[in-house]
């Protein structure tokens, strides 16, 4: 077996065990070696994402076991990233995302990041506890198709507001599509909020996402959607 075929195997391995340090190592190795990113992505970690959402659903994995392959897989895709837009696979769309202020909860924004980015988009992920100003620098710098906004707090929900007021204020509303979600949010809190778009889950905000860019419905990778979204519905049952 080649070095290629191992560090392949060892991807696979990893993300399926929940192994984030060995994940990145692994990763770093590839890239070193001159390995393409996309070989990487649907050769080894897309797979290994499938794999769990088959293994849960035939009960030998159980959430947090899925919950931490989620992760292990979100630590490669941050150094691939960059590396998979320099290939050449122009972005279909730019999308900034981030958890509001006062909530530090990011498995379901986790789970939209890598939606999109296996979907064709560049995301940039502001992480949790982002502050308007934040989100408002952000679309002001990037400038993205669309700007999302998770909560999984009912307490943090209202920053939803304060968010679209920021960028209101900022002279950036009419510049991008507000996209909101979480746990406890509904269609018609997002709508008072002054959201354009509500999206329950991570397939539903691809799909979205991919709709107000213009993009093709079809997913690029129906594996990794349907273990994303076996991921998400068992978040929400808990």
């Amino acid at each position: 077996m080649s070095r290629e075929d191992e560090i392949r195997r060892g991807l696979y391995d990893h993300t399926l065990e929940g192994h984030a340090p060995e994940v990145r190592s692994l990763t770093e190795e590839a890239l070193g070696i001159g390995m393409d990113p996309l070989d990487l992505l649907f050769n080894a970690l897309i797979p290994s994402l499938e794999e769990v959402g088959r293994r849960f659903e035939i009960g030998d994995f159980f959430v947090p076991e899925m919950l931490i392959a989620a992760r292990a897989m979100q630590g490669a895709l941050s150094i691939l990233r960059p590396l998979i837009a320099e290939t050449g696979a122009r972005p279909i769309g730019k999308y900034v995302i981030g958890t509001v202020k006062g909530d530090i909860h990011d498995i379901g924004k986790n789970l939209v990041v890598i939606m999109l980015e296996g979907a064709g988009f560049e995301v940039v992920d502001l992480g949790v506890n982002a502050a308007p100003e934040k989100f408002v620098a952000a679309v002001r710098e990037h400038e993205p198709d669309i700007v999302g906004f998770s909560a999984f707090l009912t307490t943090t929900m209202p920053m939803f507001r304060v968010n679209v007021d920021a960028l209101t204020r900022a002279g950036l509303r009419d510049r991008v599509c507000v996209m909101v979600g979480g746990a406890p949010v509904t269609e018609e809190y997002a709508s008072q909020s002054g959201a354009d778009r509500y999206a329950p889950d991570a397939s539903m905000a691809t799909r979205m996402a991919k709709e107000i860019v213009g993009a093709p419905a079809s997913p690029l990778s129906a594996p990794l959607q349907q273990a994303v979204e076996l991921i998400d519905r068992t978040l929400r049952k808990g």
